[in-house]
């Protein structure tokens, strides 16, 4: 049996790639193992288009942010689903000096379409500290991950385009224009497995720089907002009286093992902006597959051309995965070139010094 991709791990980046794949028309196998850990699982799906202290555009956002509003909820309309929720987000001024500095950044016109013109600080004062006022991002929004992964899940599922198991490299048998497995002829194997990645011999030349993350689940009452709320820690209403508190980023002790001190650290911040009593239910840790320079992992191998990639997405899968899903798609099926910064053609000299 011919299929045309074979693709390794379904987070965010392999749901979207396979997505987009079947859409094309592609005969798509998505494959996940359920007993691996997966940053998507953990990450609390938020996009923003605008993010630290100075407000820093997101790579691409002007590309990126109107793409993935319209990926998430045309999938939403044509499956019948809800997953995404647009939303912006608040960020309290701190102090009168970082107010001043603010106003300043965001009269830059190419910051100016992801502000918000008139914002209610008054809303926000009932459960928010805000003395200062503060401003409203635009654009933003927020992935249930684990809804859309069940979903996308479902669909190839219902196709009967679905394997549950580890899919190990040494289980293929790769030629230049195929790949053999269990009986498949594949044209092309992508793994989008994240932080996976590092141990996969195909691919761990690659540099990645992981990145640990803990999320904190709270109950809450009396909490009415329903935007995103950024200072120092997001705060991100779930349904009503459930919040999401997160997140830390740390680069040592990388394992998926939450830690008194990320709780502590969530918990300082919190207290400092959120007015209303909350009691902490969960507590999440997961690694984030990010890179040494900030970039994703998308191509095929240089030595290996029916095998590819799709990862290193770091912090921001949700908001990279859906365009870059489709510009792979291109170059795989049109032959159009890929983005040069993610294109792992950057880090070819590695691949030759790890042999």
């Amino acid at each position: 049996m011919n299929v045309d991709f074979l693709i390794v791990g379904q987070g965010v980046a392999g749901s979207a790639l396979a997505w987009t794949l079947d859409q094309r028309g592609c005969s798509v196998v998505l494959a996940d193992d359920p007993a691996l850990p997966m940053a998507s699982t953990v990450a609390a799906g938020i996009v923003n288009p605008l993010t630290g202290r100075k407000l820093v555009r997101t790579w691409k956002a002007d590309e990126l942010f109107p793409f993935l509003h319209t990926f998430y909820t045309q999938i939403e309309k044509d499956l019948g689903v809800r997953f995404f929720q647009a939303k912006n987000i608040y960020r309290p001024f701190r102090s009168l000096d970082e107010k001043t500095a603010y106003l300043a950044y965001v009269s830059d016109p190419e910051i100016q379409p992801y502000i918000e013109k008139l914002v209610d600080d008054e809303a926000y004062s009932p459960a928010i500290h805000n003395p200062f006022g503060g401003i409203e991002v635009t654009q933003g929004g927020w992935l249930d991950l684990t809804e859309f992964v069940r979903i996308v899940k479902g669909y190839f599922i219902k196709k009967n385009q679905y394997f549950e198991g580890r899919i190990l490299p040494d289980d293929l048998t790769i030629s230049d224009d195929k790949v053999e497995w269990q009986g498949l002829t594949i044209g092309k194997v992508i793994f989008c497995d994240g932080v996976q990645a590092r141990e996969n011999p195909l691919f761990d030349w690659l540099p990645y720089n992981p990145v640990k993350g803990q999320v904190l689940t709270a109950v809450v009452e009396n909490y009415s907002i329903k935007n995103i709320v950024n200072q120092g820690v997001f705060i991100l209403p779930v349904r009503e009286g459930l919040l999401k508190i997160g997140a830390t980023y740390t680069w040592h002790d990388l394992d998926w093992q939450t830690t008194a001190d990320g709780r502590e650290f969530l918990e300082s911040k919190v207290q400092q902006i959120l007015k209303v009593p909350y009691t902490v239910v969960a507590q999440q840790a997961g690694i984030r597959p990010s890179t040494k320079d900030r970039r994703p992992f998308v191509g095929l191998h240089p030595m290996h051309p029916s095998v590819g990639i799709f990862g290193g997405m770091g912090t921001k899968g949700v908001s990279l995965a859906p365009y870059l899903a489709e510009q792979f798609a291109r170059h795989l099926l049109d032959g159009e070139d890929l983005e040069p910064e993610a294109n792992i053609s950057r880090c070819v000299s590695l691949l030759s010094r790890s042999e």
